[in-house]
């Protein structure tokens, strides 16, 4: 099983990712586990920084190939339905990963605003390099641009606004159980299936 966790910064991928894998194991790659190198060591968009991160990445998926089939992997990233060339290829690289790996399983994470912008504002981001900018925030939410899915065997949207992250891990592991044993093509949005 693929389970790519989409959302904007800020809304909590990779704080549930890890709640989520003490839930139903397997592994997380979290983006900026992939971002990070190419952070460290060239140009933010420059020709560096994005072979830096395709081939980051590249390693990631052929170690996710690799491993037993039945153990699950948690994915966080940001990839909207209008997103860039670069985009769309990461994207296809993740469906790839689902195709191999069924089911392929999306979860579009989301907050509300003032929620959002605490969390992004949060000095433990800096960690992992993430953005704390209030702007981004209020310009993710103001410009609303739709999360991908496309692809997907199964979709849930969750607003994380007002759970922790073991609630909203508690919610994803109980429709993964569902849909797991659900046909493909499947879409719930709601989260209280």
């Amino acid at each position: 099983m693929i389970v790519v966790l989409n959302g904007y910064p800020g809304v909590g991928k990779l704080t549930v990712g890890r709640a989520l894998i003490e839930r139903i194991g397997g592994r997380l790659l979290d983006v900026h586990s992939v971002y990070n190198v190419a952070f460290a060591l060239t140009e933010f968009k420059s020709p560096e920084f994005r072979v830096t991160v395709e081939k980051v990445e590249a390693i990631g998926h052929d170690l996710i190939r690799a491993l037993p089939e039945d153990m699950p992997v948690v994915l966080t990233h940001v990839l909207t339905d209008d997103t860039s060339d670069w985009g769309q290829t990461e994207w296809d690289r993740l469906q790839e990963l689902g195709r191999l790996r069924p089911p392929f399983c999306v979860v579009h994470l989301s907050c509300k605003l003032e929620e959002n912008i605490k969390r992004i504002e949060d000095p433990g981001r800096n960690a992992m390099r993430k953005l704390r900018d209030e702007a981004t925030a209020r310009r993710n939410q103001d410009q609303a641009r739709p999360l991908t899915s496309r692809g997907a065997d199964h979709l849930l949207k969750l607003d994380t606004t007002g759970l922790t992250a073991a609630d909203a891990a508690d919610r994803i592991a109980e429709w993964l159980s569902v849909v797991s044993k659900r046909p493909e093509d499947d879409t719930n949005p709601d989260p209280k299936l």
